[in-house]
């Protein structure tokens, strides 16, 4: 029995170790000792009774203190609750100071907390980046399209890192005065002649106004040149125009064409009347005649006159017949 009881005690005692030693991180204390880092054990147990994993926190202690970099424990707490990287955070501080760039602690936190990669802008601000632009198209004064490429070199401005623009703002602003300076230029040759007129313009703008960069350079990765837009517009405007003047004809065509259809109509009308009237004329005579209004002699006469009439007429159409056949001679 007292064998199972001593079996009893030393598993008690090893499942409390194991629970003390899992809730109380010794090994991570000896190694900040070792670093000649003051933790105390004390502030690590709150750091678990907060919900701080302590490695986030007594880790870049350790390398900032090695870095020679003075940092309060309860700040990078601090900034680990409010969700911060505080790895981050140090290793940009660390970065900074072999770059003699002047960074506090508080303003690379605010950085980190506002989104930005802090170690980034610090390596940024060592080695500048660049920036490649799209194909940017813009029309000059004479109708020609020129394409142009730019590379941007910026810095980042950690002072302006924290509400700065970014980089699409530096893209959307560059494009802005390529297309600006292409359609100031008389011909597409002043720009094809002088690329370098598009970086100076452009830098004279102070494009980095409000942004987290520093623009250094702008430089000019390609040049092209494309349509001939003026010339294409002209003939659009040609082949409008072309189409308008033809429907314009069509309109009149159609218009001649009623007005031809109302004439022969008229005309139609006016030979029935005709036709209607000379169908009057024997029946008027008919009547004239049994009213004594017209005798006899007077309807032989009239016959006579309608004969000569008729006689003198195809003379006359024979005698222009002749004349055409001998002029046709």
């Amino acid at each position: 029995m007292e064998f199972f009881g001593y079996l009893l005690l030393l598993a008690l005692v090893i499942v409390v170790l194991s629970l003390f030693f899992s809730f109380v991180p010794v090994a991570l204390w000896i190694s900040a000792a070792a670093a000649d880092v003051r933790v105390g054990i004390g502030t690590l147990v709150g750091m678990r009774l907060r919900r701080v994993v302590p490695s986030k926190i007594v880790n870049p202690l350790i390398k900032a203190t090695k870095a020679g970099i003075s940092l309060p424990i309860n700040k990078l707490e601090a900034h680990y609750l409010a969700g911060g990287n505080v790895d981050r955070v140090v290793n940009a501080l660390i970065a900074a100071q072999r770059a003699n760039i002047p960074l506090e602690f508080e303003r690379a936190a605010a950085i980190d907390l506002a989104g930005r990669d802090v170690l980034e802008a610090v390596q940024m601000s060592v080695n500048p980046k660049v920036i490649e632009t799209p194909v940017i198209s813009a029309i000059a004064k004479n109708g020609i399209e020129v394409r142009a490429k730019v590379k941007v070199t910026v810095r980042a401005n950690i002072d302006r890192l924290i509400g700065g623009a970014g980089e699409q703002t530096i893209i959307a602003r560059v494009g802005e005065g390529i297309v600006t300076t292409i359609g100031s230029a008389l011909t597409h040759n002043e720009v094809i002649e002088n690329p370098d007129s598009i970086s100076e313009t452009v830098l004279q703008k102070g494009l980095d106004s409000g942004t987290a960069f520093e623009i250094l350079s702008i430089d000019i990765a390609d040049v092209d040149v494309g349509r001939n837009v003026g010339a294409q517009l002209q003939t659009d405007q040609a082949e409008a125009d072309k189409r308008i003047a033809q429907a314009k004809a069509e309109e009149r065509r159609a218009m001649a064409v009623a007005r031809e259809q109302e004439m022969q109509a008229a005309v139609q009308e006016m030979r029935a009347k005709v036709v209607e009237a000379e169908a009057q004329v024997p029946r008027a005579m008919a009547e004239a005649l049994r009213d004594g209004k017209l005798g006899v002699m007077d309807y032989y006469q009239l016959q006579n006159v309608i004969a000569d009439t008729g006689m003198r007429e195809s003379i006359a159409k024979g005698a222009s017949g002749d004349a055409a056949a001998r002029s046709g001679r």
